[in-house]
């Protein structure tokens, strides 16, 4: 079916803003109030920040405007991750991010003036602890790397145009691209970005299935220079960030703040494309032998293993699933996800320009947001669990850090969402003894939550990794080059166990990753940690789930390292990741085993 446009979505469906401000008068005075906190902050405390005092006294007021921009940037931001075809909404979010960078630009002065003054300075200042502790740890850490205040000053003002690659790469994709109908099985079938993403890369009809990528990697093909382009634009502007701010390399300058060094980066692709490789393709032939398919392209591999098994999964019957999955966490864990439901935190909707995958956004002290699109497959109730993760890990951190504290390396960041699958995963595991039932609930564990963080993204930072050795020895990339190694990466894992169709090199053109540094890794890294904490809970219980949740409260208060020691996890060696692989290994192949059993 076609997508509604969002002014016909029911509200029910809907995530509810209020919250964060009842409507559009007291947002703008919330904005107002803003600009005029960072006036007066400019005026009172520019030029005066050389004693220990007046640093704590600025960075007081500058904590406030901080967690007013919070809410008054998440509400317009929002707003227009839902329908990227409203220009009004669009144009406010737009508006709102050329406001924002003014501001920051103005308020530039406190860390460059701040950093200016001798080193005791700031330690004897960050000594005092407080709520601006976290901050001016963190100053003292970008130390060595900090530009002129001029300089500072009007990289601030530049950061629209910095975000302009992302901005080009989102309105293409979600406001241009214009799918037509495709033919399958003499039937017409109406195509859009989303109803590939989430329907039909997953339908069991095979010409349905192969001809809907078809159709998709066509007109993906129609835009790859414009969106080679905005990559393009994207990775020399890092490259140049890094180079004038005197890192040896991008790869340093993106792993920086997420305070982990080069090796543990390159650890997590190099022994995944290595030693998961063959497991995945085990999964790979097991899904062609359970579809009786001719042959695997890469247009199955998304096949769930036994789509007729279960029935549609409706919002509400996710919410038991969810509830009793994760109750586990204890009681407030489980009444957070109850109070998702009940207070609409969630848009369910799909609706033409929304965003496509999910995400969870939590403005500082209020509750999360969650984006989805419900299809009613129980990989969705997997996406919902994954994005109350993200939900349960900042409520915990809002309330125990300032916000100067609160966001965690992204290294760590995608470990209590993926935690949050495999706690519903063993959950339903225990619910039913039956073999089908334990194979299709195997087959989501790895279709889904192991596939998407150590195949689909972990195949995303592989190929970016290559993209960054070119910018870093001063060359460029264009769509043909993109596409080379993108094939070549899918290649490399897949081998001859999967037909890589027309269309397949165009995977780079699917996410939005690429604009956020060296994210996509951390995905499989947070699982990590995520699986080797899981079996402590599954071990020890109470114990454990204590651990996990000091673990969530800690923010970014600590490296990954820490964090990962906290929960009792020790990823300073290779054996939780190399441990892991086999987990996924193990899975798939009791998933053989259960298939002979079956037939």
């Amino acid at each position: 079916m076609e997508l509604m446009k969002r002014k016909d979505v029911p509200v029910e469906l809907t995530w509810d803003l209020s919250a964060l401000y009842q409507d559009e008068a007291q947002w703008k005075a919330a904005v107002e109030k803003l600009r005029q906190l960072a006036e007066d902050i400019e005026k009172t405390y520019k030029g005066k920040l050389s004693t220990a005092a007046n640093i704590h006294a600025c960075l007081d007021q500058y904590r406030t405007w901080k967690e007013i921009d919070d809410w008054a940037g998440s509400y317009s931001g929002l707003a227009s991750e839902v329908d990227y075809t409203d220009a009004a909404l669009q144009e406010r979010a737009e508006a709102m991010g050329r406001l924002e960078a003014q501001m920051y630009s103005r308020l530039s002065f406190i860390e460059s003036e701040m950093l200016a003054q001798p080193e005791e300075v700031l330690r004897e200042a960050a000594a005092q602890g407080g709520p601006n502790q976290p901050f001016l740890e963190d100053l003292l850490y970008q130390k060595p790397y900090q530009l002129t205040p001029e300089t500072e000053r009007v990289l601030a003002a530049l950061s629209p145009a910095l975000r302009a690659p992302y901005q080009i790469y989102n309105q293409s994709k979600l406001a241009d691209m214009k799918f037509p109908t495709f033919q399958a099985d003499g039937e017409a079938f109406p195509l859009g970005y989303s109803l590939y993403e989430d329907n039909y890369s997953h339908d069991a009809r095979t010409a349905v299935r192969r001809e809907a990528f078809a159709a998709f990697s066509q007109k993906l093909r129609e835009y790859e220079n414009v969106t080679a382009a905005a990559y393009q634009a994207n990775v020399q502007a890092e490259k140049i960030l890094a180079d004038q701010r005197g890192y040896q390399s991008v790869f340093d300058y993106l792993l920086f703040w997420q305070k982990v060094d080069r090796s543990m980066y390159d650890r997590q692709i190099d022994l995944i494309m290595d030693k998961l490789a063959p497991h995945m393709r085990k999964y790979a032939k097991l899904l062609q032998k359970v579809h009786g398919l001719d042959r695997m392209t890469y247009a199955d591999l998304k096949l769930p293993i036994d789509p007729g098994y279960v029935p549609p999964v409706t919002i509400e019957e996710s919410k038991k699933y969810i509830s009793e999955g994760l109750s586990v966490m204890g009681e407030d864990y489980r009444q957070m996800v109850l109070d998702a439901y009940a207070g609409r935190w969630v848009d369910f909707a799909q609706n033409q320009g929304k965003s496509t995958g999910g995400f969870c956004s939590t403005p500082y002290r209020n509750h999360s947001y969650i984006l989805l699109s419900w299809h009613e497959r129980m990989s969705d109730v997997f996406t919902l669990a994954h994005e109350l993760g993200h939900a349960g890990h900042f409520k915990r951190s809002n309330a125990a850090q300032s916000i100067f504290g609160t966001n965690c390396s992204t290294y760590f960041v995608e470990a209590p969402s993926t935690m949050n699958e495999l706690l519903l995963g063993h959950y339903l595991l225990k619910t039913n003894p039956d073999k089908r039932f334990r194979r299709w609930v195997l087959g989501n564990m790895v279709g889904n939550t192991y596939y998407h963080n150590f195949v689909t993204h972990l195949l995303e930072a592989a190929y970016q990794r290559e993209v960054y050795r070119i910018v870093d020895d001063g060359g460029g990339v264009q769509a043909e080059t993109l596409n080379r190694l993108m094939k070549e990466t899918l290649e490399k894992f897949w081998g001859d166990s999967v037909e890589l169709t027309a269309g397949a090199e165009l995977t780079w053109m699917r996410q939005p990753h690429y604009y956020m540094g060296l994210y996509s890794y951390t995905y499989s890294a947070g699982l990590t940690i995520a699986t080797q904490a899981c079996k402590r809970i599954e071990a020890e219980g109470g114990t454990a789930v204590e651990d996990w949740k000091r673990t969530l409260a800690a923010g970014g208060r600590k490296t990954p390292l820490e964090l990962a020691k906290l929960a009792g996890v020790d990823i300073s060696t290779d054996a939780p990741l190399l441990d892991t692989i086999e987990t996924i290994g193990g899975m798939i192949s009791e998933m053989c085993r259960l298939t002979e059993e079956l037939a």
